[in-house]
């Protein structure tokens, strides 16, 4: 199976839901990337990630996520993931990344966490 991306909004937030697979052997990471780049590229300040029904990431698509979230941190943005399935769980603890990206179980902790917009000004 590849990877399907759907895209959604809750307020200010940005969910982006992945379905499949991401690796570089099929080309999916590529897709990825370039739906978070548009997503950057837009205004999108604040990602939500949910892995729910993300059945595998390979070091490509660990890599564009680490990109993201360093991309966000810098414009004053944020990334965070939601429900990693265990064998995501387990590549993101394997590159280190569980206590630099934050994640959640619930989507509705996970919205809350992101706080108010108030600190984006508008040019």
């Amino acid at each position: 199976m590849g990877l399907e991306i759907s895209i959604r909004k809750s307020d200010d937030v940005t969910i982006v839901d992945l379905r499949g697979s991401s690796t570089l052997n099929d080309g999916e990471s590529e897709l990825l990337s370039s739906h978070l780049k548009k997503l950057l590229a837009s205004g999108m300040h604040r990602l939500l990630l949910n892995l729910r029904e993300l059945t595998y990431v390979d070091s490509s698509g660990i890599g564009i996520l680490v990109a993201t979230y360093a991309s966000l941190r810098r414009q004053g943005g944020d990334l965070k993931l939601l429900s990693p399935t265990d064998r995501v769980r387990k590549v993101l603890t394997l590159f280190r990344l569980q206590n630099i990206i934050p994640s959640f179980e619930d989507e509705a902790q996970a919205l809350a966490s992101f706080g108010p917009l108030g600190y984006f000004a508008k040019s």
